[in-house]
């Protein structure tokens, strides 16, 4: 793969950098790799398996590299798609194919629903929306006091609530927040309150990402073909059973893709998918696109 190049791009209230990996082979279309709040550098093993197409990698509004410049201390999908919009105009204005992962699949929803015309074929892995879960209200809840308990307690305290719900098997139930909870040395956690209330996920994206609500009648009409994924290991997760209510929201069946909510990881994070498979099954969905 040749060189990197790394650009970038003023939005409204952030400075966003992104990353482009030209391609060997002749296809003109760009593939935009896109996670929330995880930054580019997650996608390193999937991005080397597309040597021969042009990839494209960014960090979203507030992480990494690219530097939220207004202090709101939220950020909501509709920003993020507009940020999408701006990088694929920058770009050269599309369309191009999208594999987007986790936050970054209800962003890159957010974005069709309002710009299907940039982009040709989404793959939505697992977005983690409860608004389309039948234990939404349950699920909201559950979401709502993960933020809470980050606010109140620190990252520790609000990573083991996290971990507990995103691994919770079937639906959330009313109560879930009462717990109990394992404590935060159990996962290598710090105990101690630092103090510090940036943190992307727990913090800025974890409200709006999981109530957002996608536009169904936009998307159904958008001229994008999109493909709902969840991993064969994900099944009945919270993630997971997300892509099955969008799925159904779209009228489409959902693609198994191997591994799990993370299969593309390479060992990035410390964390292993299993990124050849996972290569596969995604360059198989885009070439039938």
């Amino acid at each position: 793969m040749a060189e990197t190049d790394t650009r970038t791009l003023d939005a409204a209230g952030a400075t966003l950098r992104y990353d482009v990996r030209p391609g060997t082979g002749t296809d003109g279309r760009p593939l935009l790799l896109i996670g929330s709040p995880m930054d580019a550098s997650g996608f390193t093993t999937l991005a080397s398996h597309f040597a021969d197409r042009t990839v494209v990698t960014y960090d979203p509004r507030g992480v990494s590299r690219s530097e939220r410049t207004d202090g709101a201390p939220e950020n909501l999908p509709e920003e993020h798609a507009d940020d999408l919009a701006r990088l694929i105009e920058a770009l050269g204005g599309g369309p191009v194919d999208v594999f987007a992962s986790s936050g970054g699949a209800v962003n890159a929803l957010a974005l069709v629903a309002r710009r299907g015309d940039l982009v040709h074929t989404l793959v939505a892995h697992e977005p983690p929306t409860a608004r389309v879960l039948p234990d939404r209200e349950a699920a909201l809840a559950a979401c709502a006091d993960v933020h809470a308990t980050y606010l109140r307690d620190g990252w520790g305290a609000g990573m083991v609530r996290f971990i507990a719900l995103t691994s919770h098997q079937g639906p959330v139930p009313a109560d879930w927040s009462e717990g109990p909870f394992p404590a935060p040395e159990t996962f290598g956690f710090p105990a101690e309150d630092d103090g510090s209330r940036g943190d992307p996920l727990l913090g800025r994206n974890m409200r709006g990402c999981t109530s957002y609500l996608p536009d169904f009648t936009a998307l159904r009409a958008a001229p994008t073909r999109i493909v709902v994924a969840a991993g064969k290991e994900s099944e009945g997760t919270f993630a997971a059973r997300a892509a099955v209510g969008v799925a159904e929201g779209l009228g489409t069946p959902v693609a198994v893709f191997p591994s799990h909510h993370g299969g593309f990881l390479g060992g990035e994070f410390g964390q292993q998918g299993a990124p050849a498979e996972f290569a596969e099954a995604l360059r198989s969905v885009l070439t039938e696109g």
